[in-house]
């Protein structure tokens, strides 16, 4: 049974925060291969900690770039420098990249190993989501809270707060009533800052120019508990404080919770690995369904096999929302949407070098991204809604 009144919690993490720092630097990488050779197959992966970054993984590519440096560019980018924390200029990068091995290359490569066509990267489980809660087609929690987290960075680099630095975090906690957000419970923000900023006046800014410029005004009232920096002081964070991993933000990535999560992360992964891809196209499902009217909420489940082109399973679930069968519904989308993985890259135009800005801030409902963010688009609605003789 549906829960009819209830509180949902997402949590954010800012491009400053030592695991988004990881997934930048992985996703950079990606994108400098990508713009030299787009059949580039890469899975790198970073490790960020006082003054030392790791990048491990394996590449093959025809391209050539200069791994350290890329790295330095985009911790430089976030705002990394001595006087924060992290001198994106003086610390130690060490490598050790390897080509990806032969028995993965041949299972992802048409014409190789048992089957002809371009199979799964790996085996597993991926999925898309998409409700009708926000116009992003996103669960409201995880959209307020990225969208809180974006705004630190900006009222940042745009020097209105000259006292943020890089690091921080967002939390949301949300009211639903009969399936419905209804109301922002609380907001929790944890920000980094210099050491020269009172409490009561980080407060103050934070309330005024991040939380009241994002949150809209219908969701809050004097009942909503807002908590700004709760331990009192942030003025060591990032690497100095944490360390950072490639993968370990995968929740904030996506739904925020509110959706399932099949475990595989995105960063620094060509789209040969489904682990990206397939979630990339599960969106794009996911969303024209509930574009299309089809249902309230939706979300979409596919599973691979490694070195198999077609999906083992495709399943449709719309939370008791569609106003047709999930039976017929499932059938038609396979029937609309292929969802082999040479079909998913072709589609969605996946071998170019977009992916440095998806690693912060969310892989999906970014409307200010979406003409890079081709799974956002909303280009087979009227098919779909053909599909079922209906008029869109």
């Amino acid at each position: 049974m549906a829960l009819d009144d209830f509180v949902f919690t997402s949590e954010a993490v800012s491009e400053g925060h030592p695991d988004k720092v990881c997934d930048q630097v992985s996703d950079a990488v990606l994108d400098a291969l990508l713009a030299q050779d787009s059949e580039s197959r890469v899975a790198v992966e970073a490790l960020i900690k006082s003054g030392l970054l790791v990048l491990a993984g394996e590449v093959t590519s025809n391209a050539t770039i200069d791994y350290i440096e890329t790295a330095r560019r985009t911790i430089r980018e976030i705002g990394y420098n001595a006087e924060t924390g992290f001198d994106c200029d003086t610390a130690a990068i060490i490598t050790a990249i390897t080509q990806q091995s032969e028995d993965i290359s041949q299972g992802v490569t048409e014409g190789k190993g048992l089957f002809t066509e371009q199979g799964a990267g790996d085996q597993g489980m991926m999925f898309g989501f998409a409700c009708r809660e926000t116009p992003q087609y996103m669960p409201l929690p995880i959209s307020l809270a990225n969208q809180l987290v974006e705004r630190l960075a900006q009222v940042r680099k745009e020097r209105k707060l000259e006292f943020l630095r890089p690091d921080g975090k967002s939390q949301v906690s949300v009211r639903y009533r009969e399936g419905h957000p209804v109301h922002v419970s609380s907001v929790l923000i944890s920000t980094q800052h210099s050491p020269n900023v009172s409490h009561d006046v980080l407060r103050e800014a934070i309330i005024e120019e991040v939380i009241k410029k994002v949150v809209p005004e219908q969701y809050l009232d004097r009942f909503t508990q807002i908590y700004v920096n709760p331990t009192g002081r942030f003025v060591i964070g990032g690497p100095q404080a944490d360390c950072g991993l490639t993968g370990r933000k995968i929740i904030a990535d996506t739904y925020g919770g509110y959706g399932r999560h099949g475990g595989g992360a995105f960063s620094g992964k060509d789209p040969s690995k489904v682990d990206r891809s397939a979630c990339y196209m599960a969106r794009y499902v996911a969303k024209q369904v509930v574009a299309a009217g089809l249902a309230e909420k939706c979300e979409i489940q596919v599973a691979y096999a490694i070195g198999v082109a077609e999906p083992v399973s495709l399943t449709v679930d719309t939370f008791g929302t569609g106003v047709e069968p999930e039976s017929r519904l499932s059938a038609a989308l396979r029937e609309l949407f292929d969802f082999r993985p040479a079909s998913i890259i072709r589609k969605l135009e996946l071998k170019r070098p977009i992916y440095r800005p998806t690693a912060a801030y969310g892989h999906f409902g970014r409307e200010s991204h979406n003409s890079l963010f081709t799974w956002e688009r909303l280009d087979m609605v009227d098919p779909l809604n053909r599909a079922f003789g209906r008029v869109s």
